[in-house]
């Protein structure tokens, strides 16, 4: 029993220093991570959403990383965006929270598309970062909203780059937060990291229940893990971004080092970088309230115009 506890704490730590759980946790906060969501369908996936804010104010779209319901996001963004006058609306990427679940191939499928990728041999995935793209225009369609500020962090972040490329008339505005390009040249994750991401993938179910209570999914890493290895490098794609954009990184990221957002911004024309001292893979209380302005400096710098600004249902 004592064993079992022990793995189960090491594994949620894990979790934590990969960056997959990054909310620390808020209890003053006014946005309520468990408030019921609503749906909509792309295809014959359900993709779970809800909306903060002023329905009158502008919108942001915000999208989690890896294996991550929206229950993840740290409440002081969400509440520091909508006290900055915006409305923010949640989702949860296909495979975890209240969306549909994809049908996997496991644990092993996953191994052996991890070994192919470290071999140079193609990867294949169930679905890829541009379904989840569209699955994230599935809402925006729901909601009857054309234009919209785009944020999202690590996978996330990916998936926001994507709308930006696939969508430009939807991507207002694009903030790409500890992710990447996935340009071959840029350091691989740490072996610490990969050793994680196994462990992750390795979780009993009691383990797994457990990461489940934090909004964390291990039986979404086979699925997202490969589309994002499937999708390969996106540099090409990522420079013919024309939102205007911004890209946060933190010094101390092991899992996407800081050449990582380096690079995205090198790659984005105009785009602004800036790297936070101190931070990981995550988003920690002391940086979310710098994070949160430098995101409102950002967002206020490219209003939408008072007649685009469209109505939530």
């Amino acid at each position: 029993m004592a064993h079992n506890i022990k793995r189960i704490v090491c594994t949620i730590r894990l979790a934590l220093a990969l960056g997959l759980i990054v909310q620390t946790g808020n209890a003053l906060a006014g946005y309520d991570p468990n408030a019921p969501m609503s749906t909509t369908r792309n295809g014959d996936i359900d993709i779970a959403y809800s909306v903060v804010g002023d329905k009158q104010a502008e919108p942001i779209l915000i999208v989690m990383g890896l294996a991550a319901s929206h229950r993840v996001w740290n409440p002081a963004i969400i509440d520091g965006l909508v006290n900055g006058g915006y409305r923010v609306i949640l989702m949860d990427n296909r495979d975890v929270g209240q969306s549909s679940r994809v049908e996997g191939k496991g644990k092993f499928w996953l191994g052996w598309q991890m070994l192919k990728y470290q071999i140079g041999w193609t990867v294949n995935s169930p679905y890829t970062l541009r379904d989840m793209a569209a699955d994230a225009m599935s809402v925006l369609d729901a909601l009857n909203i054309d234009r919209v500020h785009v944020i999202g962090a690590s996978m996330g972040g990916m998936i926001s780059q994507v709308i930006a490329y696939d969508y430009p008339e939807r991507a207002h505005s694009l903030v790409s937060i500890m992710s990447t390009t996935w340009a071959p040249h840029l350091p691989a994750p740490g072996k610490a990291q990969q050793d994680g991401l196994s462990d992750m993938n390795e979780s009993s179910q009691d383990e797994a229940a457990r990461l489940e209570q934090l909004g964390f999914y291990t039986s979404a890493l086979p699925n997202q893990l490969t589309a994002i290895l499937n999708a390969g490098d996106r540099t090409e794609r990522v420079g013919q971004i024309t939102a205007p954009t911004l890209v946060l990184h933190g010094s101390e990221d092991k899992l996407l080092t800081v050449e990582h957002g380096r690079h995205t911004a090198e790659t984005i024309s105009g785009a602004k970088f800036k790297v936070y001292d101190g931070m990981g893979h995550n988003l920690p209380d002391d940086i979310v309230p710098m994070m949160v302005s430098d995101m409102l400096g950002h967002l206020r710098g490219h209003p939408m115009d008072a007649g685009t600004v469209p109505q939530v249902k």
